[in-house]
């Protein structure tokens, strides 16, 4: 920290940090992070939620759990809408993050082909 100025930049960061993590937002998104979701490659996950909806404000907060009870479909995120309605997502990757964020998040359309349900109708087959 060298000014002032300097200073203000780093308290409007670490504001902006805290703000998608305690709420006042439409949507919440939350990643299991549990052992089986870090093993599964949770972490990139999360990562790249925390990294697009700060680069383009997406109106959500990003937040992990712990177990959300489904290891094997790992890594999952849920979202979840001030109505209180939520959509699982699972076998979620870094691409498909920015996928859900743009779609479901930025426009309000689900992608039925990334949940729980799809992924429960394949293995039916």
């Amino acid at each position: 920290m060298k000014s002032l100025e300097d200073l203000k930049k780093m308290r409007e960061e670490a504001l902006k940090k805290v703000e998608m993590r305690e709420g006042g937002k439409d949507y919440r998104v939350v990643v299991g992070m549990a052992t089986c979701g870090i093993a599964a490659g949770a972490r990139p996950v999360l990562n790249k939620l925390v990294e697009e909806t700060a680069e383009k404000n997406y109106n959500c907060v990003v937040t992990q759990t712990g177990c959300i009870g489904m290891c094997v479909y790992e890594p999952i995120v849920e979202v979840y809408g001030k109505d209180g309605e939520h959509t699982t997502y699972v076998y979620v990757d870094p691409e498909k993050a920015t996928r859900i964020l743009e779609e479901h998040v930025g426009k309000g359309h689900i992608l039925e082909e990334y949940t729980v349900d799809a992924a429960k109708k394949a293995e039916a087959r």
